[in-house]
């Protein structure tokens, strides 16, 4: 996990140098698609019809966000930077897999590995290709914005697994891009094309799927029914257990169900054939 966590925000700053803020906002949803694919190629995870169309919707938006060129000999170049950060996404994506073996865990000393691993390892990397140090002035200000964007982000993304579950966790983070390419706009002045907006909707799109993929639950419910009726001058009682499949969404835990009398009566009659 740390070489990954080392690898992964490299790869993101040389992608920055290289392309539009917002479209690296965007581009982070690639991360979705890493996550999903490789849970089902290394770890045998079931893929759901709803989340195969997300990825479908966000890797077509990917490609959108990694065109580059106006001209149509240009149309169908890829952009290094966007490249680049979907390498990143790709490292996210197997840190993912990897961080939800431990996610059970003590957050601070994930945070605590995690910080001091990956920062050490880019520092040394850092020093090792002769990158120029920072302006004592902007130390403060660096530190700064790791501790909130990198300390705090992973501490409170894995107490949040504890506290309301991974499902609900990943469907609140899946609208971290979406806010920032708005603050790229609002602070950067960033220009709005019509390839971004077309990849915006297809992320939007993309983005649902994934939301309802991860929040409604399928499975099967065993239900007891108790049918009392009079018959020959005596009352009798009969349970009647069958199961049902239920599709909900993980905060509704209301699984009850209710049937008619002659419903009950014919399952019954059914089950004494």
């Amino acid at each position: 996990m740390v070489v990954l966590d080392i690898a992964a925000p490299i790869l993101m700053m040389y992608g920055l140098r290289e392309t539009a803020a917002a479209n690296v906002s965007l581009l982070n949803n690639f991360e979705i698609v890493a996550t999903a694919l490789i849970a089902l190629l290394f770890f045998r995870e079931k893929v759901s019809p709803r989340l195969w169309v997300a990825i479908g919707l966000v890797s077509a938006a990917s490609i959108l966000l990694s065109l580059e060129g106006s001209s149509a000999s240009e149309a169908f170049r890829f952009s290094k930077g966007s490249l680049l950060v979907l390498g990143a996404t790709v490292c996210w994506g197997l840190e993912n897999s990897c961080t939800r073996q431990i996610a059970g865990k003590d957050p601070m000393e994930i945070v605590t590995v995690k910080g001091f691993g990956s920062g050490l390892g880019a520092l040394c990397i850092a020093l090792g290709i002769r990158e120029p140090f920072p302006a004592a002035a902007n130390i403060g200000l660096l530190l700064l914005l790791g501790f909130v964007a990198y300390g705090l982000s992973i501490y409170f993304y894995t107490y949040s697994q504890r506290i309301i579950g991974a499902a609900r966790t990943s469907t609140y983070y899946a609208f971290a891009p979406f806010i920032g390419a708005f603050l790229s706009f609002v602070f950067l002045k960033e220009q709005l094309t019509g390839l971004y907006l077309a990849a915006l909707a297809l992320m939007i799109a993309g983005t649902v799927f994934t939301v309802a993929d991860t929040l409604i639950h399928s499975h099967v419910h065993k239900h007891h029914h108790f049918l009392t009726h009079t018959h020959d001058g005596s009352t009798h009682t009969h349970e009647i257990v069958h199961s049902h499949e239920h599709n909900h969404y993980v905060t509704d835990s209301r699984n009850g169900h209710h049937h008619s009398c002659s419903e009950l009566e014919k399952e019954l009659g059914d089950s004494h054939r």
